[in-house]
């Protein structure tokens, strides 16, 4: 078995490919790819999304839009415990600290990311060696009118403190399901943004992210 070197042409297609690897461990898709395996996640944390990528047929990259866009299809690999509850939160794009005028929810990109996802629950648990760590059975989703009402809350929220010039008072603990937090390989890193007084700003770039609350109470769902 080998990676496919072409995108899947259909959502079917791609779901097949995701169930062809369920159960097979991280070690085991690395070795039949010729892709080297790191010692721990601390300096290759997106390591195993870029791996699940590659046996799926994910085309984007890191461009700024999902990854099947021809499918309209995101990928979220999750790391999860025994009982199918996420250890971390999950990433969904960076978020823009300085909009573009006339941006709504509808057309936002987290909206974009989020409007139909591909989950891929991966086994999580640290005691677990990475090579060790299996991949879970995979399965779509699509916001539901109650999950996309919260969504929209939190993020016309968050943006409206970016928009005001509020993006240093913007803290994890903001936002039900949707929250921003710091995006960058270092603290060093900076970006634009604007103050109060409307005045140009260097600033850590941000990044929207979902809780595991949220995330958790999708996969219970699902599995149960």
């Amino acid at each position: 078995m080998q990676p496919p070197d072409t995108a899947p042409a259909t959502p079917e297609e791609l779901l097949a490919r995701s169930y062809r690897i369920a159960g097979l461990s991280l070690g085991e898709l690395a070795e039949l790819a010729h892709v080297a395996i790191p010692e721990n996640l601390q300096r290759h944390k997106g390591w195993p999304g870029m791996l699940i990528e590659k046996w799926l047929g994910a085309t984007a990259g890191s461009k700024p839009q999902q990854d099947f866009p021809e499918l309209g299809v995101e990928l979220k690999t999750i790391p999860i415990d025994g009982n199918f509850t996420p250890l971390e939160t999950t990433y969904v794009c960076y978020a823009p600290l300085i909009s573009k005028p006339g941006t709504t929810w509808q057309t936002s990109n987290v909206r974009n990311k989020l409007q139909q996802v591909l989950w891929v629950p991966l086994e999580g648990d640290r005691a677990i060696p990475l090579a060790q760590r299996r991949v879970a059975t995979a399965f779509f989703w699509q916001p539901d009118a109650r999950e996309d009402a919260i969504l929209q809350k939190d993020w016309e929220e968050l943006t409206e403190m970016i928009v005001l010039g509020e993006v240093e008072k913007i803290t994890a603990r903001l936002g039900q399901a949707l929250h921003i937090r710091p995006k960058a390989a270092s603290g060093n890193v900076l970006t634009d943004a604007f103050d109060a007084d409307g005045q140009k700003i260097k600033t850590r770039p941000r990044g929207f992210y979902l809780r595991t609350s949220f995330t958790g109470a999708v996969l219970h769902r699902h599995f149960t």
